[in-house]
């Protein structure tokens, strides 16, 4: 199967694709259902309801997503009723959108789906307060509303309830396929084509795309009981090959060489463009396994690779022939290659319906609990970030200033009967960092302009009202789809999907279309002028933070390292613990420095010393890894007495380069052993101690040039 068929499969059986389809039927229905009845308007008022409640219903535990629908029910209910109050005064319906929009805001402090919450009341607030009615009329506005919330709850628990593993299934098929995207991407330092810097550019983008699936993964299947105290075998089965994924992907990131000097030696003999193809081919598997997870089928089984592998090593014992000593690299890389393969026929085999996974105990429960964050709703949270170093209390007071602001352009300048657009386009286009906010501005403006010339031609070309309908379905559905997926994308079909229902509603569409481009074009100014100027926090001044964060994970990785080297044990939990914080605190950094990229050049700081810093990480994190599994796999060879010096200094550099970065203090380790084991009685083959204490060499060498370059930076 071809790469972009893969994708599109991948789409279609996937979460989002998923939730479109939902969100389309939960708003969409009450209209068609109301409207038969002859009770148009009343239907439009529960699909309202509908929609704001649709904002909180974003992936997680059934629990989490199920207390986070009826708080949001609860809330667009009573946000309607103080709106419709308000709006009798316009003072006092001003002061509404300012308190609310910094209150609302403030949600964020508790986490994605509360400020998915507070968007929703927002989203009530501001579609209410051009509505003219009298007090009866308003209780029974907010009621319909009410109605809609309870109606897309109830829609999306009777989904979960019905099929309920398909969330973890689609969560783990999507990390699966980022994980397979990240090992093609692997293969390319392979190739002598490729360029090394774009490799590392790439490779980095992807790490953050990868640490996202896992985490989204992680979410659904360890804080669900249901999944992790499973006494069937869909739960345990789900469970078991996210873990090996996960062991995969440190497979894959451990398997770290110097590749220019890899290159360069060995390119001559044809076996790097073997190694690459070998790579592609089990990525591709890898994704095929992926695809069967969230398509709910078993996967094919995946090719033998093994006489491709005794082929290679006979082409690198014949180079060993040929330069005695040098292909101690490559056979490093074989075996890498095929412990990769037989990953792959695990994760195929535990992937099968008929297989039996191991039943969980309470052990293991306890340990899945310590890989997921537990959210705070304590008062003290919100109150403590109620000061101007809180990232979230200045976004609250742009979002109030900002909301005040377009309040007022609409009530004074501008004069249309959706005058609303204008502080719509303004309170959801200002995001926490300008980087975001001018993107989500150029796609808003961009999507619109497009999905608005798309409306008018489906009207234009297509007459028939059945035939517009089916339009109007598909961009409703395609919009939704994309949501979370590609924002200009659901902007380009959100715009059609309102053209159309306004044509019929009876409003001059042309009308419509002009005043929806003018109200986008003021809102999104409005926004970003808002987020330039007033409070901004650029992303160079958080990057150290991030840095930070980075290099106290790799600083506690390499120091298990150096416990294992000493002869310590290390439990699999605290191992795991610790290279899940590396994996994080990683993609962190490259998310940052991407988004301080796409801000004012003014505004960025150092972007070639902190593009070095990030490939750094990746390649310490790296080498870390490689020398952490084969010491838990008890592969090391037998360590000389100066085996752990290298750590050591590495350990003191990392320490050096956390203080340069921050006045905060650094967390003391344990000292490590004095010496390491005595010799294993089994001597170690020919150059693997040597290569053991080149790795531990080269892990301080890069421990060293990320000390030079913090030294830039901090200064």
């Amino acid at each position: 199967m071809r790469r972009h068929e893969r994708t599109f499969q991948y789409f279609f059986f996937g979460q989002d694709f998923a939730d479109g389809l939902r969100v389309t039927l939960g708003i969409l229905l009450p209209t068609l259902l109301l409207a038969q009845l002859g009770q148009f308007e009343l239907g439009l008022t529960v699909s309202l309801g509908a929609v704001c409640a649709s904002l909180t219903d974003i992936p997680g535990p059934v629990i989490h997503k199920r207390n986070g629908l009826w708080i949001c029910t609860a809330l667009i209910f009573v946000v309607a009723l103080l709106t419709g109050v308000a709006r009798l005064n316009v003072w006092v319906l001003g002061g509404e959108i300012l308190l609310l929009s910094f209150a609302l805001t403030m949600l964020l402090v508790y986490g994605a789906r509360a400020g998915a919450i507070g968007s929703a009341g927002l989203l009530i607030m501001i579609l209410t307060m051009d509505r003219a009615m009298t007090l009866p009329e308003l209780a029974g506005y907010a009621g319909l509303v009410l109605l809609g919330g309870v109606w897309y709850t109830l829609l999306c628990l009777l989904f979960f309830r019905i099929r309920p593993y398909r969330p973890a299934q689609r969560a783990l098929g999507e990390c699966i396929h980022a994980i397979a995207e990240y090992l093609r991407l692997k293969a390319e330092f392979y190739d002598p084509e490729t360029s090394l810097d774009r490799d590392y550019r790439q490779l980095v983008q992807q790490q953050v795309a990868v640490s996202e699936k896992q985490d989204a993964a992680r979410e659904l299947l360890f804080k669900s009981r249901m999944i992790v105290r499973e006494t069937t075998g869909t739960g345990r089965r789900l469970v078991l090959t996210f873990v090996d994924a996960v062991d995969l992907y440190e497979q894959i990131t451990a398997t770290y060489y110097d590749y220019a000097a890899l290159r360069q030696r060995f390119n001559h003999t044809g076996v790097l463009a073997d190694v690459a193809r070998l790579i592609r081919v089990m990525a591709v598997e890898l994704d095929h396994i992926g695809l069967a997870i969230q398509a709910n089928r078993a996967p094919a089984v995946p090719h033998d690779r093994l006489p491709e592998l005794e082929q290679l090593k006979a082409r690198i014992d014949r180079i060993g022939e040929e330069e005695p000593g040098s292909n101690l690299v490559l056979r490093k890389i074989l075996v890498q290659l095929r412990n990769l393969h037989q990953r792959l026929a695990d994760i195929s085999r535990e992937t099968d319906p008929t297989y039996r996974a191991p039943a969980p105990n309470g052990a293991a429960e306890a340990d899945y609990s310590r890989f997921v964050s537990h959210q705070s709703l304590s008062p003290e949270l919100l109150l403590g970030n109620l000061t101007m170093s809180s990232a979230t209390f200045r976004h609250a007071l742009r979002v109030s200033v900002a909301a005040i602001i377009g309040f007022a352009v609409a009530r004074l300048l501008v004069s249309g009967h959706h005058s609303y657009w204008i502080v719509m386009t303004t309170v959801y286009m200002l995001k926490p960092g300008f980087s975001l906010t001018k993107e989500r501005n150029i796609q808003r403006v961009t999507g619109t302009l497009v999905g608005g010339l798309i409306g008018v031609a489906v009207i234009w070309l297509v007459p028939n009202e059945l035939a517009q309908f089916g339009f109007l379905l598909l961009f409703m559905i395609t919009a939704y789809s994309f949501q979370r997926l590609n924002y200009v994308v659901m902007v380009t079909f959100l715009t059609p999907f309102l053209v159309i229902m306004f044509h019929f509603l009876g409003v001059r569409y042309v009308a419509v279309i002009e005043e929806r481009v003018i109200d986008t074009v003021i809102g999104c100014a409005i926004a970003l002028t808002t987020g330039y100027v007033l409070f901004p926090r650029w992303e160079s001044e958080q990057l150290t933070t991030y840095m930070r964060d980075a290099l106290q994970a790799n600083r506690y990785y390499l120091h298990r390292l150096g416990e294992c080297l000493g002869g310590g044990t290390l439990s699999t939990t605290d191992y795991k613990l610790a290279r899940k914080d590396v994996y994080i605190s990683s993609a962190n950094l490259a998310a940052a420095f991407q988004r301080m990229l796409s801000e004012p050049k003014s505004k960025q700081r150092h972007e070639a010393e902190v593009h070095q810093f990030v490939v750094l990480n990746l390649i310490l994190s790296s080498n870390i890894a490689t020398l952490a599994a084969a010491a838990r796999g008890g592969s090391l060879p037998a360590r000389p007495a100066e085996a752990l010096k290298p750590v050591r200094q590495a350990l003191m550099l990392l320490t050096e380069s956390l203080r340069k970065l921050g006045p905060a203090d650094v967390p003391e380790l344990a000292p490590l052993p004095a010496a390491p084991p005595p010799p294993a009685t089994k001597p170690a083959p020919a150059g693997e101690e040597r290569l053991l204490q080149e790795q531990l060499e080269f892990v301080q060498k890069v421990s060293s040039d990320l000390r030079k370059v913090t030294d830039v930076v901090a200064a």
